[in-house]
């Protein structure tokens, strides 16, 4: 079965930077566009980047200029690169197909941004 497993997460004050990768299996991976997606609490889930199977990648305008998507396809690995970082930015991350599958969520990474 499909498997996403997101990583990478934690603390970090603000205007830190931290660097999420989502691991994945079952699929044929590199065919597939990827995204990665937030939820903080009491919000819905929201789109934040993604990449196509081609490496085109797009974001949400909170996330421009300050995250980065890539993707590795020999390794099955999407990642997203965050830099200043934002109290705002606080939430469980997840990558998902773009769009996303509901039976593909995983348990997704925790970031935190806080002093």
């Amino acid at each position: 079965q499909v498997q996403l497993v997101e990583s990478g997460g934690g603390l970090v004050q603000p205007g830190g930077s931290l660097r999420l990768a989502c691991a994945a299996s079952g699929i044929i991976f590199r065919f597939y566009a990827m995204g990665w997606y937030r939820q903080a609490p009491g919000r819905q889930r929201e789109l934040v980047a993604s990449i196509t199977s081609g490496g085109r990648a797009n974001y949400a305008d909170s996330a421009k200029g300050r995250f980065t998507i890539s993707r590795d396809n020999a390794k099955n690995t999407v990642y997203l690169q965050m830099n200043s970082l934002k109290p705002e930015d606080t939430a469980v991350y997840y990558c998902n197909s773009d769009p996303f599958r509901y039976d593909y969520w995983g348990q997704g990474t925790q970031v935190t941004v806080s002093s």
